[in-house]
């Protein structure tokens, strides 16, 4: 008895190892629609979250087939296509980033991972110069809290870089002052399709309250794991079931897509959880 009870756990094991491999090196893709009264004409976009210098074929020519096919007006990026790493893996990133540059309008927003590279140099030399200076003659200038203007859609896009330290910390979600957002982003344009690219989606609600019309997100890597009806098993704060981890949520008049990633570090765990690129049509609404 003893002996059927152990292979039957090992075969467990090998299952869910056989299913991790699997999703750690595939991905899908997912299409959400959203319309308003404020966007001025269809504007379609990919968004990419947490590449975590993860390569999809040889010089992610996978991922990059699967973003032409789509033939997007632009690329948006939610933070973490790098890893805080002291290792020259970032070129994988830096690569993918020059590719798509040549094909796409890229409004990059930054993640913890590329914020704390820049913040802490003596851990991770010159890396974060580098790795800005391939963005830049690019021609992807990373949006630093700060807006871009498309006028002909009337969409303004800006990317979110808060305080590393106090809103990316572990088990506690701290609040965030109800001015904090105003002070380093400025009003929101409530004129204009206001779309925030806020890497942590913990905060979805204050930036609902700021002005976002539309939140693109990433950071949960879908919480590892998904499981019926519970969803995403752990977030990076180490929080068990996170409210957020992965897919469409709305507050108030804001509506925010949550990206459940593409790579891994750390725990490379992905468990019914692939990669995911994410497709999103904006439209006019009648």
């Amino acid at each position: 008895m003893l002996q059927i009870i152990s292979l039957i756990i090992l075969l467990i094991i090998c299952f869910f190892l056989i299913v991790m491999f699997i999703d750690c090196n595939r991905f899908i893709t997912t299409v959400y629609e959203i319309e308003s009264k404020k966007i001025g004409r269809e504007f379609t976009v990919v968004l990419l979250s947490d590449l975590h210098n993860k390569s999809f074929g040889v010089q992610n020519e996978k991922l990059l087939k699967a973003i032409d096919e789509l033939s997007p007006d632009a690329v948006i990026t939610a933070g973490d296509m790098i890893t805080a790493q002291r290792s020259e893996k970032y070129k994988i990133a830096a690569s993918f980033m020059e590719k798509l540059a040549a094909k796409y309008p890229v409004y990059y927003g930054m993640g913890n991972h590329e914020h704390c590279v820049g913040e802490e140099p003596d851990r991770f030399g010159d890396i974060y110069e580098k790795y800005m200076e391939i963005l830049y003659k690019a021609g992807i200038e990373p949006l630093i809290n700060e807006n871009v203007s498309l006028p002909s859609a009337n969409i303004k896009v800006c990317g979110l870089q808060m305080d590393r330290r106090r809103y990316y910390g572990k088990f506690i979600k701290k609040a965030m002052p109800e001015n904090y957002l105003t002070g380093i982003l400025g009003k929101a344009d409530r004129n204009s399709f206001q779309i925030l690219i806020a890497h942590n989606p913990d905060y979805f609600e204050d930036y609902a309250k700021w002005g976002a019309d539309l939140v693109v997100s990433g950071h949960v890597h879908g919480g590892l794991m998904q499981l019926p009806v519970l969803g995403g098993v752990i977030s990076p704060k180490l929080t068990l079931f996170p409210k957020y981890d992965g897919g469409k949520f709305e507050y108030g008049n804001s509506v925010m897509l949550l990206s459940r990633g593409l790579g891994t570090h750390t725990l490379p765990i992905r468990i019914f959880n692939p990669g995911e690129l994410v497709f999103v049509r904006l439209k006019p609404q009648a």
